[in-house]
């Protein structure tokens, strides 16, 4: 059973599970850069009530797995995010640049589900299970 959440006037469990795809599918997510961009999400997640479950990467792409409050404007989150951590990744690590076409680091789409009933053990399973071999 889902640990529920609650405020003066609700009670809830708001759990989404978000993908984000590097522009052209392009391999250059590697320990460090998933664990920079982790720590991204950490640090901004603060402002808009969302709180990180699981992380996980693969080369091209990031599974994450978070919950919200009611009145998190996930749209404005995500903007907030992909604007601020493809700004701290091109600086941080400049040979991206030269993998990447133009100033892209995201793909302007991205996927967000609702968890829906399924259990966040599953959904945490999925995200852990989720890449190929990891040089860890």
């Amino acid at each position: 059973m889902r640990k529920l959440d609650n405020n003066n006037h609700s009670v809830f469990a708001l759990y989404y599970h978000l993908v984000f795809v590097v522009k052209y599918r392009k391999k250059v997510i590697d320990i460090n850069i998933s664990n920079r961009l982790k720590e991204i999400f950490e640090n901004i997640q603060v402002n808009y009530n969302i709180e990180l479950q699981e992380w996980n990467y693969d080369e091209d792409h990031v599974h994450i797995l978070f919950k919200a409050h009611p009145n998190t404007e996930i749209s404005k989150f995500i903007n907030a995010y992909k604007s601020a951590s493809s700004r701290l990744i091109k600086k941080e690590y400049p040979e991206i640049r030269q993998k990447l076409w133009k100033e892209y680091f995201w793909s302007r789409s991205y996927c967000l589900i609702t968890t829906g009933g399924v259990p966040i053990e599953v959904i945490k399973k999925y995200i852990e299970n989720q890449g190929g071999e990891k040089d860890i």
